[in-house]
């Protein structure tokens, strides 16, 4: 008996420098990946303290490449860490980049903020393979409806069909799903009918800055567009 029990004394003792001695190690590898992250850290401080213009420019390029969305100067000088008249310079840098004849993409302003896009002449090309990235294109009864909206906002839905004369549920109820409207309000008359207007995503997926990028009407074209209000 008493050799069973320190035997069983020897296995605990064992067991606990074992459970130490990975402790210790467990320390040990903690502190050298804390040391090089601090390392890592230095580097990276040493090497933005050390950049140059074109280190800057590659840096915000870098940037635009990853972010899907357009991205105001604002969160482009907060990602990189540059000032915003840097940033702006950088822009017209790589604008000037991009504008050269072997490049398929630009650098657009798109509500507000900077997106690289492919240019229309080259996109044009594949657009039947790539326009699918923005979930496919819109039919003829989208694009009308939508076309509507936008330059006749806020509209209801009996004031489109009364420009359509075609009941346009379906396709409002599609443009919603796509984002590429919203309902912005209720008019102030009996029933209080929803209002629609057009989105962020809207002006993103047509490369517009503001409603105003829209392109102008001919008189006999922005005759389809005028209510009776």
């Amino acid at each position: 008996m008493q050799e069973e029990a320190g035997s069983v004394v020897n296995a605990q003792i064992e067991n606990a420098e074992s459970e130490d001695l990975k402790i210790q190690n467990q320390n040990q590898i903690n502190e050298e990946n804390e040391l090089e992250l601090e390392q890592q850290e230095e580097d990276l401080s040493f090497r933005r303290a050390n950049m140059n213009f074109d280190d800057e420019a590659a840096l915000l390029e870098t940037v635009l490449f990853l972010e899907s969305e357009p991205q105001p100067v604002e969160t482009l000088s907060k990602i990189t860490q540059m000032s915003a008249d840097v940033v702006l310079e950088c822009i017209e840098h790589l604008k000037d980049k991009y504008s050269a004849s072997d490049s398929g993409i630009e650098l657009s302003q798109i509500i507000g903020g900077w997106q690289l896009t492919p240019k229309k002449e080259c996109f044009d090309f594949v657009k039947e393979r790539y326009g699918k990235k923005n979930e496919g294109r819109l039919s003829k009864s989208a694009v009308e409806t939508l076309a509507i909206i936008a330059y006749s906002q806020p509209i209801t839905r009996a004031e489109i069909f009364s420009l359509r004369h075609v009941s346009p549920d379906n396709m409002i109820r599609m443009l919603l799903d796509r984002k590429f409207i919203k309902e912005v309000g209720k008019k102030d008359i009996p029933g209080k009918p929803v209002m629609y207007g057009t989105t962020k995503e809207f002006l993103e997926f047509f490369h517009l800055q503001s409603l105003a990028d829209l392109p102008k009407l001919e008189q006999k074209d922005a005759e389809k567009f005028e209510l009776s209000r």
